[in-house]
């Protein structure tokens, strides 16, 4: 069957690798692309692979300004809420802020802290002394006058109050 009887035929089909390709009407074949061409040269090759600057980073790690110290994101709430990530619970190893059992932190104008919190079962080995070693801890902190902790049930802790780095520290993530 000749390509003239043939209408059903749209394409070209390219040279095999073995088979010679016709010169085309520049007279030659095309030219090969080459890695230089497409490498931008005005940076070298570490200059390329170097983390450039993140600038949600700076972004993320600039504070409020004109925050009250007791008022989330301020100096005195912030230094409660890093004694707090101090206390690890003794058969996990993760802090007790990260695990989700420190429902919410408030600092009053006179800087007294009043720390709500929970346990993950009321049969915690640790109920009795926890509480009294997160007073502690949060009443050392330079600033604050007085510290209570308020151990509520409701609601009842469960895996999805921790982190995401609390996750994957224990694997879950």
């Amino acid at each position: 069957m000749s390509e003239e009887t043939n209408t059903d035929t749209d394409f070209i089909a390219a040279p095999l690798p073995g088979d010679v390709a016709p010169a085309d009407s520049s007279g030659g074949k095309p030219p090969r692309a080459r890695v230089e061409d497409a490498v931008d040269t005005e940076e070298s090759p570490r200059e390329t692979m170097e983390r450039k600057r993140d600038y949600l980073e700076g972004f993320l790690q600039k504070k409020p300004e004109n925050v009250p110290a007791g008022a989330p994101g301020g100096d005195l709430y912030e230094a409660v809420i890093s004694a707090l990530k101090e206390i690890y619970d003794p058969e996990i190893p993760v802090n007790i802020y990260d695990l989700g059992l420190i429902y919410g932190v408030e600092v009053d104008d006179e800087s007294d802290v009043t720390v709500t919190m929970t346990l993950t079962t009321p049969h915690c080995p640790v109920a009795e002394t926890m509480p009294g070693e997160v007073e502690l801890r949060a009443a050392s902190v330079p600033g604050v006058r007085d510290a209570e902790v308020n151990l509520v049930w409701d609601p009842p802790w469960g895996p999805d109050k921790m982190t995401d780095e609390a996750r994957l520290e224990l694997g879950m993530l």
